[in-house]
């Protein structure tokens, strides 16, 4: 038998082999250059898909990320970030609330020391040592508090007996004119109001009698209130610098430099509001006084001082006290006593809203209308009437501390750019600002 079949056997495997390793070595090489590896066909003969069918080729997903719009993304990031604020905001609000009296109380001592502090500075410069300073300014200022009180206190004593029937006739005048007014009221509706105001008041005597228990817990918490304001604001004109260093201390070292510099300012702006509201208090309460003096309605200087306590409160406190001024003209001295205090109280306000606050306050603590109505109505839902008195200046500070720390990252990130070099560095560099805050005070 011949070898040459052997032979020839032997020859196309060796040309096999070398087919394969040649069909492996392109593809090594088509997939280092990217391209896709064709398929291989199918053997003739064997059950299936048809040899020229191909699979389709695997489409990678795209990220889940990417599928969204960008819009709702910064939807969603924005939309996080506020449920985080609201939540820290809410927790905030309850803690305050759980601890309201001595927040206030706080607050309270604060607006005080801004009033006192000019005088313990001034006292200072003079020679005066710290402690003497601060028992001679904290003692003028409570004893001036306590007389105004005593005086007002007095003033409604004396003058309550005339007040009542002042009020007596008043309430009589009124009756007169109803029944003889064009509205047709006859004596028995005006009998039956009467009455019906009567039963009232005997059918809620428990509430009335539960009402004035809890007057008595208010008396006392304010009394408390009273002590704290007046130790803390002891402590605040005594130690007020080393209570500011020892408060840095607890903010981060990176934000130090800014909160350093953002303090000073916010209570350069808070002595400012504390100081400009309490000489255009004084002038509402003199002027409106002596209107009402002269127009003869009584307690002209209790009403004068509960005018002077309500411009603490913008807006409302002057409509409130503007108010009880004219119903008590009108309950007492009548229909044109009443306009004429109301004339009175209406000049008196508008040249304080639109002369005395801008000359006397400045831009320092301008407030828009709209944010001062907005804050007033939240401080009041929040605390009451104290909430409504320091919403205001919380506002005014808050501005004036986020107006300068914007503008002190600001410059720090106009000293931390690289600046060019060469005949084109003035015009390339950035222009700062005029006068820019420094760090510190």
């Amino acid at each position: 038998m011949s070898r040459v079949p052997g032979w020839l056997g032997r020859v196309g495997t060796r040309l096999t082999e070398m087919g394969q390793r040649w069909e492996a070595r392109r593809a090594e090489a088509e997939r280092a250059h990217g391209e896709p590896e064709p398929e291989p066909e199918e053997p003739a003969g064997t059950t299936g898909s048809p040899s020229y069918v191909r699979a389709a080729p695997v489409v990678p997903r795209p990220d889940p990320a990417q599928a969204v719009p960008w819009g709702m993304r910064v939807a969603a990031e924005a939309g996080w970030r506020l449920l985080v604020l609201a939540g820290t905001l809410w927790v905030l609000m309850r803690v305050i609330s759980a601890v309201q009296l001595v927040v206030l109380a706080f607050v309270a001592a604060l607006l005080i020391t801004a009033a006192l502090q000019p005088t313990v500075a001034r006292l200072r410069r003079h020679g005066v040592p710290r402690g003497p300073a601060t028992a001679m300014t904290a003692i003028l200022g409570f004893v001036v508090i306590g007389l105004i009180g005593w005086f007002v206190t007095w003033q409604v004593m004396e003058n309550i007996d005339n007040l009542s029937d002042q009020v007596q006739d008043g309430i009589d005048e009124l009756r007169r004119w109803l029944l003889d007014s064009p509205f047709h009221v006859t004596d028995k509706q005006i009998n039956d109001i009467a009455e019906n105001l009567r039963e009232a008041v005997g059918a809620n005597t428990d509430q009335i009698t539960s009402a004035g228990l809890e007057g008595v817990t208010v008396v006392v918490e304010t009394l408390t209130g009273i002590l704290l304001a007046v130790f803390s604001t002891l402590f605040l004109l005594y130690d007020g610098r080393r209570i500011w260093e020892w408060t840095l201390k607890l903010v981060p070292a990176a934000a130090r430099p800014g909160v350093a510099g953002a303090g000073p300012r916010a209570w350069r702006t808070l002595t400012a509001y504390v100081r400009g509201t309490v000489i255009v208090a004084l002038i509402d309460a003199i002027f409106i006084g002596l209107g009402i003096y002269f127009l003869d309605v009584p307690m002209a200087v209790p009403l004068a001082v509960f005018i002077f306590l309500g411009a603490f409160i913008p807006l409302v406190g002057a409509v409130i006290s503007g108010a009880l001024a004219v119903v008590v003209a009108l309950v007492t001295q009548g229909v044109f006593t009443a306009v004429m205090t109301l004339a009175v109280v209406l000049a008196v306000q508008q040249i304080e809203g639109h002369i005395l606050q801008p000359f006397i306050l400045g831009r320092a603590v301008r407030v828009h209308p709209l944010a001062v109505v907005l804050s007033v109505a939240a401080g009041g839902m929040v605390a009451g009437i104290g909430g409504a008195v320091v919403a205001v200046p919380l506002v005014a500070v808050t501005n004036t501390v986020v107006g300068y720390l914007r503008a002190f990252s600001h410059e720090q990130a106009l000293r931390q750019s690289p600046r060019p070099h060469g005949a084109t560095a003035s015009d390339a560099a950035p222009a700062s600002p005029t006068n820019p805050p420094g760090p510190a005070d």
